[in-house]
């Protein structure tokens, strides 16, 4: 049968990624609480092509670590994020850059949906991917879950399939999580990097507010 098939191809996907890709549940200690830009943007930060909002010469950059299975990082981009974009990134103040941080396959199976989506759809997946998380990320056959998510955002059941059996992105995505935990300290979600400075946790819009402030004073 055909849901047989699908179920088949999928759970199988999902099972290569628990073989090959999954993380550890644990991650080295946090390092220094400021980093080098040069390691921020070094290309091995970022081995798929980087994912990002606001002005490209905006005085301040914030880079966000998180995972899709993150229940912290559903509520901030549910949350707070929508007003932060409106606020400062599409004012041009920020420079918003979006990366991957997978805590287990399914988050990385995640994760692989919206790299697969058309660029002008990726940032809206992500926020449909956070918005239904308890559907998919908690559920006893998250294959499904996340089926029904894709299929919400046009994805056709084919190319869902293509995408969750697609080894080289799923080990990219990992690459990612992998470097920011060596080089750059990373071992929780959400973590942002402003201009440099690591924050950890889900900032409210008055947090950002107070950080922001001093790096944005007369611009």
């Amino acid at each position: 049968m055909i849901v047989d098939r699908r179920r088949f191809l999928v759970t199988a996907g999902l099972a290569a990624l628990a073989a090959g890709l999954g993380l550890p549940l644990s991650f080295d200690p946090a390092a220094a609480q400021t980093v080098e830009q040069a390691k921020l943007i070094a290309p091995a930060a970022s081995p798929l092509p980087e994912k990002a909002l606001g002005s490209a010469t905006a005085p301040v950059t914030v880079i966000e670590y998180a995972s899709m299975t993150c229940s912290h990082c559903a509520a901030f981009h549910t949350g707070t994020f929508p007003e932060l974009k409106k606020k400062y990134i599409d004012t041009g103040k920020v420079r918003f850059i979006f990366r991957e941080f997978p805590f287990e396959p399914v988050a990385t199976a995640a994760f692989m949906l919206a790299r697969c989506m058309p660029e002008d759809k990726y940032f809206p997946m992500v926020s449909t991917l956070f918005e239904t998380q308890k559907t998919w990320a908690y559920s006893t056959d998250p294959a499904a879950g996340l089926l029904a998510v894709a299929k919400q955002a046009g994805m056709s059941q084919a190319d869902f399939e293509k995408c969750l059996t697609d080894q080289q992105l799923g080990e990219k995505v990992q690459e990612s999580a992998l470097y920011a935990n060596k080089e750059l300290g990373v071992n929780a979600t959400p973590t942002f990097f402003i201009n440099g400075k690591k924050v950890s946790g889900a900032l409210g819009i008055a947090e950002w507010d107070k950080e922001l402030a001093p790096l944005l004073a007369g611009k």
